[in-house]
Parts: structure tokens; C-alpha cells; sequence
């Protein structure tokens, strides 16, 4: 892999570095935010690795650039404190997963072959399609009868998690590990974004897609094909 760490601490990314490297994989250090936005633009990366707390930019607002200009790269952040609040901030922004410090360099490894693999396979699947509902996972785009949808970057990562599943229920509670990981927070936070993704992508058009599945979870699907599997 090719690997963007974007990491301001000298003993952690030393680590890092060596770690990988001698795993065969290719890494290029960023010590803060606007060094690793400039490698970001300048370089294609197979995954990047980026600290919460940076100088300059810090992580999250450096995820939240990278992903306003289109940048599709697997974004892995880590963050000192483990706190609920750091970790969802760090997944609205953009990130696909995180890793609470102190890290295990293998578990490191691990998580950034997983994204990688995920993101290779889903290159047929760029293009995420349910009824007349679109998902462009390069752009980041959402459209549904030609109209584009502007959605928060969790409800976008809600959306996308559903479109994958499609026609299959998700239930609740796998959701929210995805989405939170092992601190979801309070039970009405998925049924708040629930609802705002379904007033974004339902309520301007005749057929709805999005379905509740009572006691459950939740499905994106047609009609017919949400009765099928009902």
C-alpha cells in the first residue's frame, strides 16, 4: 500500500513508519495539516492515516477539506481521548474508520488493508444505484430523478451503508456500530438522522424508498421489492 501518515508526534509516527515499511508498504509523513493536505493533492495514496489533533489544520477540518474536493482515498483517523465526541466528528467529516491511541501497529496495519480492499472492490460498485435514487462514491454525489440531494457526511455515510445493503433490512442496532462503533450514543440519535435523510431523499418525490422495518431496523429498497422481502 501506499500510505499518506499525516501525524505531528515524532515517537508515534516514527513507529508507525517503521512498522509499515517493514511490512513492505510505501509511507509518506506529514507533520501537520497543511503538509498533509498539500501531499493529499499532490500524490495518489492508497489509504491515509490522520491524527485528530494536528497543528495548523486539524484533523477533522483537514478529513472535511479532503472530501469537499472529491477526494475518495480510505481515511483511517486516530485520536488520543476515545471520546463519543471525537469519534463522530471525526465520521461527519468524511473518515471511514478510527483507532483510539495507544494503537496496536498490527491492528493498524489490519484496519488500513481492510479499507483498502473494501475501496478496490467496490470499484464496479462506484456507482450505488437503488429505483431512481444514485450514489456516485467518487464524487460523493447523490441525485434522485436528476435532482442533486446535499446531505450531511453522516447521513451521506448512512445512505450509502443502506444502498449497499439494498433490498436487505439493517438492523438497528448494526447500524449504529457502523456508523458509531462501540459507543453509539443515546437511541434517538439513528432515528434523528433517519428522519432527515428520509425528508432529503423521500419527501420531494412520489415513491418513498426508505422503509422502517418495525422492531428491526431499516431498508432502502423499490416498493415491490421492500414487499418481497419483508
Amino acid at each position: 500500500m501506499d500510505v499518506l501518515l499525516i501525524e505531528d508526534n515524532p515517537d508515534l509516527a516514527g513507529n508507525i513508519v517503521d512498522y509499515l515499511e517493514s511490512r513492505g508498504h510505501r509511507v509518506d509523513l506529514a507533520r501537520d495539516g497543511l503538509s498533509g493536505l498539500h501531499f493529499a493533492a499532490s500524490k495518489a495514496f492508497d489509504a491515509i492515516v490522520l491524527d485528530l489533533g494536528l497543528p495548523g489544520i486539524d484533523g477533522v477540518e483537514l478529513c472535511r477539506r479532503l472530501r469537499e474536493e472529491g477526494l475518495a482515498t480510505p481515511i483511517l483517523m486516530l485520536t488520543a481521548r476515545g471520546e463519543l465526541d471525537d469519534k463522530v466528528l471525526g465520521l461527519e467529516a468524511g473518515a471511514d474508520d478510527y483507532l483510539v491511541k495507544p494503537l496496536s501497529l498490527r491492528e493498524l496495519e489490519a484496519r488500513l488493508r481492510a479499507q483498502v480492499r473494501r475501496a478496490a472492490g467496490g470499484l464496479e460498485q462506484q456507482r450505488l444505484q437503488v429505483g431512481d435514487l444514485l450514489l456516485d462514491e467518487r464524487t460523493r454525489q447523490v441525485s434522485r430523478q436528476g435532482r442533486r440531494i446535499a446531505l450531511a457526511p453522516l447521513d451521506y455515510q448512512l445512505l450509502r451503508l443502506l444502498m449497499r445493503a439494498s433490498p436487505a433490512v439493517l438492523p438497528r442496532e448494526r447500524l449504529e456500530a457502523l456508523l458509531w462503533g462501540d459507543d453509539p450514543p443515546d437511541s434517538d440519535a439513528l432515528r434523528a438522522h433517519i428522519h432527515r435523510l428520509r425528508l432529503a431523499i423521500d419527501r420531494p418525490f412520489d415513491v418513498p424508498l426508505l422503509h422502517t422495518v418495525p422492531h428491526v431496523g431499516y431498508r432502502l429498497a423499490v416498493p415491490d421489492e421492500a414487499e418481497t422481502s419483508s
